[in-house]
């Protein structure tokens, strides 16, 4: 299964799990996948029409990478939120 790793603050939302085995076909299968096993995390990562939300950056072996990116069981998944300030 592929693996998705999270960062702080979303770590949070998932009792502080850093990386998770999650099955998918899809970036958007995994994140979904995310989404039922830890509903706190709902919301944060993708939006009601199920798009990866603007100020979060989603990585397929460090590759950019879409909802509908095809993934392999050996693929990792990085999950960052935007990094902003003055």
């Amino acid at each position: 299964m592929p693996v998705v790793k999270l960062r702080a603050p979303l770590t949070e939302l998932t009792g502080g799990k850093r990386e998770l085995q999650l099955d998918g076909a899809t970036v958007r299968d995994v994140l979904q996948a995310l989404e039922n096993e830890h509903p706190a995390i709902a919301g944060w990562i993708l939006d009601e029409r199920t798009t990866i939300r603007q100020h979060i950056n989603v990585f397929v072996n460090g590759e950019r990478g879409r909802e509908d990116t095809t993934l392999t069981p050996e693929d990792r998944i990085h999950v960052l939120p935007s990094i902003s300030g003055g």
